[in-house]
């Protein structure tokens, strides 16, 4: 919590820090055509790399396999994606990192093998008489007339 805090706090400063000296060193005009050039193409880039994704995604699920790198990599693209709109060239560096492939993939692989995120199991049984796989009961439909004006 404390980190998020630091961070929230921090990174616009640094941002306004940099955008600041960057309009200084090549204009304000440069700076903010700079800033719009990286939220186009990050959108761009969002779109190729969530397609492709998402094809990688249904590609494992018809093989019966669990698609957990290409699911966190989809969270990092929104993330990316998100980061790529924030106006600032710290956040976009960023946001590069979560869309790039030749970053991400290496970087979800390793968040996976940290454990810092781990995929969800789930019981799949669905054979006859299989503990938990029905559950036998009645039910009975009450009606209140009561509250019926």
């Amino acid at each position: 919590m404390r980190l998020a805090l630091i961070a929230f706090i921090t990174i616009p400063l640094l941002e306004m820090v940099i955008l600041i000296k960057v309009g200084g060193i090549i204009g304000i005009l440069p700076t903010i055509g700079m800033v719009v050039l990286t939220a186009t193409l990050g959108i761009w880039l969002l779109k190729l790399e969530g397609l492709a994704t998402l094809h990688r995604v249904q590609e494992k699920l018809q093989a019966g396999q669990i698609p957990e790198t290409e699911l966190l990599e989809g969270i990092m693209l929104l993330v990316g994606g998100a980061l790529l709109l924030t106006p600032g060239f710290v956040t976009d560096a960023i946001g590069f990192t979560c869309l790039l492939p030749g970053l991400r993939r290496p970087l979800a692989g390793w968040i996976l093998r940290q454990g810092i995120v781990r995929a969800a199991s789930f019981n799949t049984n669905t054979q006859q008489g299989a503990p938990g796989s029905t559950i036998e009961g009645d039910f009975r439909e009450e009606r209140d007339d009561r509250n019926i004006q």
